[in-house]
């Protein structure tokens, strides 16, 4: 069985008005921090035991705010405690004003082979409103100097639905990324949870008609440019998928480590540490629950319908009874009537212009 790794650096030396993930711009801890994912990986490493690791994720927060040779100390010692022999993608999330030439290579000799960079847009404007720390020029520029590095497996973020926005931005943004030629976009709508700054501000987000305006030009431009749209939020080259993310959905066992980190073992138990330097620090983070059948059909679902191949029937009767795949066949079929569903030999998915209201019909699975 394969699995993967995800490791967790909580620090950023900026907070980006939207981000709701765990992070602190306090360094602080960092190296008890460092020193505390190392332990953590030895004591959980039986999560993993008789699998191999295909792939290790750096994510946060800000990785790199780390040294490379921080973060490799982190990859060795994975490779001590796992079988790290068929290790095939080793991701690090990146903010573009730490990628000098220098840092590149101090990364591609530790053994990262794939960038993940949050750029966001290429619009100073969009930039400085979400409290990004890089501009637009230096955006381009890290992306430039990682190639001259040898990265040839980039991903970028970018995120749409910004109020005072207009679709013909939006349409340069994707332009420029086009151009770029980077292997993998990921394209989020922008989401205002309570805890952010733009919670707290009020900030809200762009016209519904605007957001799908620009969802569809995104779709439509990266297909023309011979990206697979493969998951709702996620568009590839082809054989450049997010092989970390892609193994997510299918539903193999990964450990996370890190403050805030979530893991899964592959069957029925889900854990995750608390989101807090202290707690964990003092060794007292961990907390799981066990899924019950149905709740397990309702994550499967959910996480299926949202890639392009969708609910495989066989694989749904076999994990979860012939009952369960009847319910699911009956739900769909209105759906498969109207062309919102398509059926794809022994898999039904969302035809690509349904994936905006997914949400909504997905609920009607539960």
């Amino acid at each position: 069985m394969v699995s993967s790794l995800y490791i967790h650096i909580p620090f950023c030396k900026k907070l980006c008005g939207y981000c709701d993930f765990f992070k602190t711009m306090s360094l602080v801890r960092k190296g008890e921090v460092l020193e505390r994912i190392a332990e953590e990986m030895a004591e959980r490493s039986s999560l993993l035991e008789g699998t191999t690791l295909k792939t290790i994720y750096f994510g946060g927060g800000t990785p790199t705010v780390c040294t490379p040779g921080e973060l490799g100390a982190l990859l060795r010692c994975a490779e001590r405690t796992f079988d790290c022999s068929e290790v095939e993608e080793i991701t690090i999330e990146a903010n573009p004003d730490d990628l000098s030439e220098e840092y590149l290579q101090g990364l591609r000799a530790e053994g990262f082979n794939r960038l993940s960079v949050g750029i966001q847009s290429f619009h100073n404007s969009d930039l400085q409103m979400m409290n990004r720390r890089h501009t637009a020029e230096e955006a381009v520029a890290a992306i430039e100097r990682a190639r001259k590095a040898g990265f040839d497996n980039i991903s970028i973020d970018l995120i749409y639905g910004l109020a005072g926005a207009t679709l013909d931005q939006w349409g340069e943004n994707v332009e420029q990324a086009i151009r770029l030629g980077v292997e993998h976009i990921s394209a989020y709508h922008l989401t205002i949870e309570e805890n952010t700054l733009f919670g707290k501000r009020g900030v809200t987000t762009a016209p519904e008609e605007l957001s799908d305006a620009e969802y569809e030009l995104l779709c439509k431009r990266l297909g023309e440019a011979g990206y697979e749209h493969y998951e709702i939020s996620n568009f590839a080259l082809p054989n450049r998928r997010s092989r970390h993310n892609s193994a997510y959905w299918r539903g193999t066992p990964y450990l996370g480590l890190g403050p805030g980190a979530h893991s899964f073992d592959g069957a029925r138990v889900r854990s995750w540490n608390k989101a807090s330097i202290a707690a964990y620090l003092e060794g007292n983070s961990l907390e799981d629950e066990t899924l019950s059948l149905s709740e397990r059909y309702e994550e499967h679902v959910m996480v299926s319908l949202r890639t392009s191949e969708g609910v495989n029937l066989e694989e749904l009767e076999t994990l979860f009874g012939g009952r369960k795949r009847a319910e699911f066949e009956a739900t769909a079929a209105p759906h498969l009537e109207r062309g919102v569903l398509l059926k794809k030999g022994d898999n039904i998915a969302f035809a690509e212009s349904h994936w905006l209201i997914s949400d909504s019909i997905i609920e009607e699975f539960f």
